[in-house]
């Protein structure tokens, strides 16, 4: 595996991979765990070479945020990535994606707006913006995503529709369905943040979810379903809720109640210095949950 830092060694490495075949990026900020290693993996399938990117990106966190303490293991996750048969790491350093002057945003409006969006002001712009420069600089075939950012993923996606992206198209921007520890958790590099006595009580959090789409599907109101969810997350030792909503798969749109057309719950909450994220889907067609994973 070939690990570069600069854009013009990062071009002639991905023109010398172009060479085999479609080539397929997956956007990480590194602390790599078994979900990302699914991603990768997923990539392999679907391209000649795999491109990892490794940047932390300042632009996504806000001031009161983690982004000093957020995980930095480029060793480690290096090693990870030569296992799993990655050809090339980019792993810029700051001023290589933000040169001095840098003074453009990508902001997509709608999808971007609610849940993480709401508590996390300017949090997608920088999403948008380093994952646009991103698809610059590699012009992938494809890329993968996880779903566990099911927003970010829909973000992303909007953005390459609305700006006519070829190297991806909107249509070759992959997502891959959460991977979960044992307890339902979904894996998240933040994980490492929580004390054993939190990580005892998280397990709260996608028990809570898979009832109250099992509740809604069999016909439960919605917003007595979701106000039982967040009474269920404080009661197991959860700090606060951000968000606990039923939206539209596609357009993020919030939904008073469950119809035909494909339907999120996704969820945000707090528990000692943490915020978890998740969301499972819910086929709205057959009234049911449609895969917990």
């Amino acid at each position: 595996m070939e690990t570069v830092e600069r854009l013009e060694k990062l071009r002639e490495a991905v023109d010398s991979l172009r060479t085999r075949g479609a080539v397929a990026l997956v956007p990480t900020m590194g602390a790599l765990h078994e979900g990302h290693l699914t991603l990768v993996r997923e990539a392999r399938g679907k391209a000649a070479s795999v491109v990892v990117s490794i940047f932390v990106n300042p632009a996504q966190f806000g001031p009161n945020e983690d982004l000093g303490a957020y995980p930095r293991q480029l060793a480690e996750d290096s090693r990870l990535l030569q296992d799993e048969g990655v050809d090339l790491l980019w792993a810029p350093p700051v001023c290589e994606v933000y040169p001095e002057g840098f003074a453009t945003t990508v902001s997509v409006s709608g999808v971007s707006e609610g849940l993480c969006g709401a508590s996390r002001p300017g949090h997608f712009d920088g999403v948008a913006t380093v994952v646009c420069k991103l698809f610059n600089q590699v012009r992938p075939d494809l890329a993968v995503f996880g779903e566990k950012d099911w927003q970010q993923l829909a973000v992303i996606r909007r953005m390459a529709r609305d700006l006519d992206l070829v190297l991806p198209r909107a249509e070759a921007i992959y997502g891959v369905p959460t991977v979960r520890e044992a307890d339902g958790l979904a894996l998240s590099s933040r994980n490492r943040y929580l004390s054993p006595e939190d990580r005892q009580s998280v397990a709260a959090l996608p028990q809570a979810m898979r009832e109250a789409i099992a509740a809604i599907g069999a016909g439960s109101a919605v917003a007595p379903t979701l106000a039982a969810l967040e009474a269920h997350l404080l009661q197991a030792g959860f700090s606060s809720v951000d968000y606990a909503e039923l939206a539209d798969a596609a357009t993020l749109a919030p939904l008073a109640e469950l119809g035909e057309r494909p339907a999120r719950l996704l969820v945000a909450a707090r528990i000692g210095g943490t915020r978890l994220i998740d969301n499972m889907p819910v086929d709205g067609t057959a009234g049911r949950v449609s895969d917990l994973s």
